[in-house]
């Protein structure tokens, strides 16, 4: 390019184009293709600008991603494995009070791939759907079972509802480790 600037187009860049929707009822485990994932999760920074830690099933795998805050059904999102014991050390001594904990499915509707997010722990009973599409206009079908579309909800996010534990509700979750009890403690400006 003249003038020695780089040309980038949307294919190109890493951008997560995802809707999401509540869940009603159980039609949707009928489709599950498998067992779930289980996840658990927990955020580093909040805002205009995510940072995510996720350690999947039992020590199978972590990843760091980055995420921007969300235009519409757009955002960047780029994510990279790390090891698994740095994960556990970044959710213990970086984010012990934002944990999030769910289980994961994958199913098939009507060509597209659709994922179910069932959340354990002080968010259970909590269900979403999200299907992640090729272009901001993409057409798809509803399943039965798909709700009220909460894609623009900032309470449905998973930073959100991160925010929403105390150290009583981090000191019960599943984790490979135990929250060290300084950690639990806000220093706060002199």
């Amino acid at each position: 390019m003249p003038g020695g600037g780089t040309a980038r187009n949307l294919a190109s860049m890493a951008i997560e184009l995802e809707r999401k929707f509540l869940v009603t009822g159980e039609g949707w485990r009928r489709q599950a293709q498998a067992a779930g994932q289980r996840y658990t999760q927990g955020y580093l920074a909040k805002g205009d600008v995510t940072v995510r830690v996720r350690i999947r099933g039992n020590h199978e795998g972590a990843s760091l991603t980055i995420k921007s805050r969300r235009r519409g059904i757009m955002r960047l999102e780029f994510e990279y494995a790390i090891p698994v014991a740095d994960a556990e050390t970044m959710l213990r001594k970086l984010a012990p009070r934002s944990l999030v904990e769910k289980t994961r499915y994958k199913l098939r509707y009507r060509g597209h791939a659709w994922s179910v997010d069932e959340f354990r722990g002080r968010h259970a009973g909590l269900v979403l759907a999200e299907i992640e599409l090729p272009h901001p206009c993409a057409l798809f079908d509803v399943p039965d079972w798909v709700g009220e579309d909460v894609t623009s909800q900032e309470r449905y996010s998973n930073s959100f509802l991160a925010q929403q534990a105390g150290p009583a509700e981090v000191a019960q979750l599943p984790l490979p480790f135990t929250p060290d009890p300084a950690d639990m403690k806000v220093a706060l400006p002199p």
